[in-house]
């Protein structure tokens, strides 16, 4: 491929890869293989880059069906024994214990749940573009919403009162 064929995309990248590392790590809990989602996704952006029209939804999507790809592929979730993946920057130990809980706590969904949650509260997509991303129909996106988070209050019922308001500037980060 030629440079002048990605001519945009390292500008894209630069500007993008903080946001997008922190989806990879919503969508798979771990901050390694974040890393590698945020790395297959941008390489098959670039791959098409000359055909893509919106690269943040186009690398999204990536993102959402390579995590469910690798999760169908694992069948399994692994867990840092070391605690060493923890999420770093300048927090309060309330806003790092909810951070820690509802990771957790998304870690519990099925990969599609959890999608949907990601990409509806933190990503702040509307139902119509998170159904377009996913390729399925508004109301499966409902469907799904209301189930994961049916679930989440199962699983972590001491984040109940940060569900009915999860929106993307209150998910813990």
């Amino acid at each position: 491929m030629r440079v002048r064929e990605l001519n945009g995309f390292a500008e894209f990248v630069a500007s993008r890869l903080p946001a997008l590392i922190r989806l990879g790590y919503l969508l798979t809990g771990d901050h390694g293989h974040a890393e590698d989602l945020v790395q297959t996704a941008l390489v098959k952006t670039a791959t098409h880059w000359r055909r893509v029209n919106d690269p943040s939804a186009y690398t999204r999507r990536v993102m959402v069906h390579e995590s469910v790809s690798q999760w169908r592929r694992r069948r399994f979730h692994e867990q840092p024994l070391d605690g060493t993946d923890r999420p770093t920057g300048e927090d309060t130990a309330e806003s790092v214990v909810r951070r820690e809980l509802f990771v957790a706590a998304l870690g519990r969904l099925t990969p599609r749940q959890r999608a949907v949650i990601v990409l509806r509260f933190y990503e702040d997509l509307s139902e119509a573009a998170t159904a377009a991303l996913l390729g399925c129909a508004v109301g499966t996106v409902k469907s799904r919403t209301h189930h994961a988070l049916n679930r989440l209050r199962e699983v972590a019922p001491e984040l109940t009162d940060l569900l009915p308001a999860l929106h993307a500037t209150e998910v813990p980060r």
